[in-house]
């Protein structure tokens, strides 16, 4: 081969390896941004979820169908994809997924929910023992087994396999991309778990207290509200200590609602979305009460 052909030669693979990262990172992107747009737009948690995780399956439906068709340039190429790559994407379907189960399953009253919630990190940390030896590998950077855990076709069953593993499509799988994934998504849910716990180590009142089910945003909206008709203390109360009262009232926590509400202003249409949802049901509800 000459110099040109091979010049040739190494450009077009390097046009190539540039395209896979540059399609990943659309993908990653756009992901990113509809998630965060459906934080804002969706009320209730357990719908946000379910649309999360529909958008999650169909990223990854789109990026197997790359990686199908055009295939990696080289063995770093492939590496660098199912150990880094692939695996962020995956996690937030695990983490999503998890966090559903989660909330759908989680019993009511302080103390079942405690104890709830205990058992799930068991579960984490059980997996953390379990797996202790590739946890070591991966956190420490490590390399020098790659080969065997992140191409495809290389797997070795002496290597912490996982049972997934014989059931997946091994046209866009590795032996470990998965467990990274997993790895990734823990130490998301474990985050969320202990924040839970403490809201409920903190809670004050009974059982029976009242707890916020709608979204952060849709109380957001509502405050604003309240706050613009000006209907505590003669509209002379700071919005501040009205979102305070509001958190300690149904044990929430709203963080930069100032942020939130400017999200809110920033909506092209249906601005109070939340307000116009609860003129209806009342509506609705008054409509229901005349036809009896």
């Amino acid at each position: 081969m000459n110099s040109i052909s091979f010049s040739i030669l190494t450009n077009n693979v390097y046009f190539k390896m540039k395209r896979m990262e540059k399609f990943y990172n659309e993908i990653y992107l756009k992901l990113e941004t509809e998630i965060q747009e459906l934080e804002i737009e969706t009320d209730f948690p357990i719908k946000r979820i379910e649309a999360v995780i529909q958008l999650i399956i169909q990223s990854l439906a789109d990026l197997k169908e790359f990686v199908l068709k055009n295939d990696f340039k080289n063995m770093e190429e492939e590496i660098h994809f199912f150990k880094y790559q692939k695996p962020v994407i995956v996690s937030k379907l695990i983490y999503y997924n998890s966090i559903y189960k989660i909330e759908t399953r989680r019993p009511y009253g302080n103390k079942r929910t405690k104890k709830y919630f205990t058992k799930e990190l068991k579960k984490l940390k059980r997996f953390f023992e379990n797996n202790l030896d590739f946890y070591k590998y991966y956190r420490s950077n490590n390399s020098f087994v790659d080969e065997k855990f992140f191409v495809r076709g290389k797997h070795d069953i002496r290597l912490w396999l996982d049972t997934f593993y014989f059931e997946a499509d091994h046209r866009f799988s590795t032996s470990h991309d998965y467990k990274v994934a997993k790895i990734i998504a823990n130490d998301l849910i474990q985050v969320y778990l202990e924040d839970r716990l403490n809201n409920v180590n903190e809670k004050k009142g009974s059982d029976n207290a009242l707890k916020w089910t709608a979204s952060k945003t849709a109380l957001t909206e509502l405050i604003y509200a309240l706050y613009a008709h000006g209907v505590f203390n003669n509209g002379n109360t700071d919005i501040k200590l009205i979102a305070k009262a509001f958190e300690d009232a149904f044990n929430i926590e709203l963080g930069d609602f100032y942020h939130t509400f400017m999200e809110l202003k920033a909506r092209k249409i249906n601005r109070t979305k939340f307000l116009d949802n609860l003129c209806e049901a009342l509506i609705k509800k008054m409509d229901e009460q005349d036809e009896k």
